[in-house]
């Protein structure tokens, strides 16, 4: 399972991609939209983890690409805000398949992560 994580913290990116690694995972880290854009350029993610809000760059335009480019990839959007909080990002967004808070833990993050990507 390849899986691409978009977060604009390297420090909670990091936090994360350790975690994913231990289910074997294939894990790439982009800091914001123009590093995750650059990624699935070169290649398809099963799955997306998306920091709703970049510090560069728009989230939206990530999933937007992702769903036009690897129509199959499931994005987990994760956020600290309350954007969508209504659960109408899976209206926007057809790819997307959870919306979880960026608190969640990174175990339980990585649960989701591989469900997603192995359910496809």
């Amino acid at each position: 399972m390849r899986v691409l994580i978009v977060e604009s913290d390297p420090n909670l990116g990091w936090l994360w991609k350790r975690h994913l690694e231990r289910f074997a995972t294939d894990v790439h880290l982009a800091d914001g939209q123009a590093a995750a854009v650059s990624f699935l350029d070169r290649e398809p993610a099963d799955v997306i983890v998306l920091d709703l809000v970049l510090a560069e760059g728009s989230a939206l335009a990530v999933a937007d690409y992702a769903s036009y480019r690897h129509p199959a990839s499931r994005i987990v959007f994760v956020t600290n805000t309350s954007f969508f909080s209504d659960g109408s990002i899976f209206r926007h967004i057809p790819n997307a398949c959870a919306f979880l808070p960026s608190a969640t833990p990174p175990e339980d993050l990585a649960a989701v992560v591989e469900h997603y990507g192995t359910t496809g």
